[in-house]
């Protein structure tokens, strides 16, 4: 067994995460992260697995693909060294107006500043605009990341905030 990543997008029906699950359970892959979601009707699963070789799960992935609905990608990995976050979690959370770069300018400073993005979800409702982003911050980093996330959400306006994540909650 060796650790594969999984990725299977496309029009969304029901089904799709039993059917995928149950061809890897049938495979005696075990599903150690995932995330799964649905984008303006596209269904979107990301996973990491350990399982058999991936030219074996692209073969028992086929039959669900083979209508052209959707696409699987299948490929081996390295295994995570196990290392533990490089920093303290936070999440930044942005609300407003659709504007294009909304996501490009707050990551970017999210980055300059020596942080990671761990997870970020958006969401567009109507003209409402949602960025949610948990990060990873070095020590002492928050404040000025806050300052210079106030800085480019007046330049996008928007609203933005940021909080320390409870460790319970991720």
């Amino acid at each position: 067994m060796q650790e594969l990543a999984i990725t299977v997008i496309g029009h969304d029906r029901p089904g799709i995460v039993a059917d995928v699950a149950g061809v890897l359970a049938g495979l005696g892959a075990n599903l150690t992260d995932s995330t799964m979601t649905r984008l303006r009707g596209h269904f979107a699963m990301t996973l990491v697995c350990n399982g058999p070789e991936p030219a074996a799960v692209e073969v028992a992935l086929a039959p669900l693909t083979a209508d052209g609905q959707l696409l699987a990608t299948v490929r081996a990995v390295e295994p995570d060294a196990g290392n533990a976050p490089h920093g303290e979690p936070y999440l930044v959370s942005v609300h407003g107006a659709d504007r294009l770069g909304i996501v490009a300018a707050v990551t970017r400073v999210v980055e300059e500043e020596g942080g990671n993005v761990t997870d970020l979800t958006t969401r567009l409702t109507g003209p409402l605009y949602l960025l949610i982003a948990e990060v990873d911050l070095p020590p002492a980093a928050a404040d000025r990341l806050a300052d210079r996330l106030h800085e480019v959400a007046k330049t996008l306006d928007v609203e933005v905030t940021l909080r320390r994540a409870e460790s319970d909650l991720l």
